[in-house]
């Protein structure tokens, strides 16, 4: 693998540490109907307020309810995977805080983050799959969303070969401080630092801003073909490709059943998508591939093999309700 921007120190107690928002995930059946009638764009992941929350499940009736978020699941993949993984992020003592921290531990990822005070609800999001495997998301932040500099563990980054961010905290201002924050540690710590754009909505609030972040900090960048031609308005997906390349190391494209593209300066890799049964729910696929990817690069792989097992990981995922698998996915990559 060639070398990245950021000499990785393998001599770290830490593979890698993930900050993000702390989000428990309420998985729910509806049909098109149920989303027309809510005026919710099929895909897409929308911030609510508490009261909408209720008045969105009342008449729905509840699949499962787990640890959720974008980082968090990444974790949660690389902790299934044997990796020693750390996750920060902010709840508070209440169910919702409570399930995702008894969720999150149960993994195997160390999650030490304080109960903190704080008159909002732990965050949680109503995920909408429909018959096609879709998911929609409505998501009430809640007391994540006030995720600042104190919320951020330093010796932790300090001793972690990479720190993953999510695209979705950039929308809180003091969240936004602490993102910063740990990447300049990061930096300072010779750590890598990882992002992933997490939605094309959210890239379309902060365009010129993640560009920005890329140049100056990234070095691995996770999105899917949507996310990648909203960082670059209204480009050609070949013109984007080289556009990323020009700006970031390392990045890593998704493209559903088209499978993946790992560029990599120059060198692109194609990997073809995997499927291990009928598709069910696409929830956190991409961030299923992600902890793949991050597992193979951890433990020194090449990156088309990375990309390999991001795909069998997120291929594995979909023909499951929820983000969490429920197989052993080392068994899985074994094989």
């Amino acid at each position: 693998m060639t070398e990245l921007a950021t000499q990785r120190d393998d001599e770290k107690a830490i593979d890698l540490i993930g900050i993000g928002n702390a989000i428990v995930d309420i998985i729910v059946n509806v049909d098109d109907e149920f989303l027309k009638t809510n005026n919710l764009e099929k895909g897409s992941m929308n911030l609510i307020e508490l009261n909408q929350s209720y008045e969105l499940l009342k008449d729905c009736k509840v699949i499962k309810q787990i640890a959720g978020g974008s980082t968090a699941n990444t974790v949660y993949a690389l902790a299934t995977l044997g990796n020693k993984v750390e996750f920060i992020g902010r709840v508070k003592n209440d169910q919702y805080g409570i399930n995702f921290s008894d969720s999150i531990k149960k993994s195997g990822a160390i999650f030490n983050s304080k109960i903190v005070q704080s008159e909002k609800s732990s965050a949680h999001s109503v995920i909408f799959v429909t018959p096609d495997a879709q998911r929609t998301m409505c998501t009430y932040l809640g007391a994540s969303v006030e995720f600042e500099p104190s919320d951020l563990d330093n010796s932790s980054i300090n001793k972690s070969k990479y720190l993953y961010l999510e695209g979705y905290l950039w929308d809180s201002d003091l969240a936004k401080k602490a993102f910063v924050n740990a990447a300049q540690i990061a930096k300072q710590s010779n750590t890598q630092i990882v992002l992933s754009l997490s939605d094309s909505f959210c890239v379309d609030r902060h365009r010129e801003s993640f560009i920005e972040l890329i140049k100056e900090y990234v070095d691995i960048l996770f999105c899917n073909e949507s996310e990648l031609q909203s960082l670059f308005l209204d480009n050609t997906f070949e013109d984007c490709k080289k556009y990323i390349s020009s700006i970031c190391h390392l990045t890593i494209v998704t493209m559903g059943k088209n499978g993946s593209l790992i560029m990599n300066q120059n060198k692109i890799d194609k990997i073809d998508s995997v499927l291990t049964g009928k598709v069910i729910d696409t929830t956190g696929a991409g961030d299923i591939y992600a902890g793949g990817f991050m597992h193979g690069l951890i433990n020194n792989y090449p990156l088309k093999r990375c990309g390999e097992f991001g795909s069998l990981c997120a291929g594995h995922i979909i023909t499951q309700i929820g983000s969490k698998p429920n197989i052993n996915l080392k068994d899985l990559i074994q094989k």
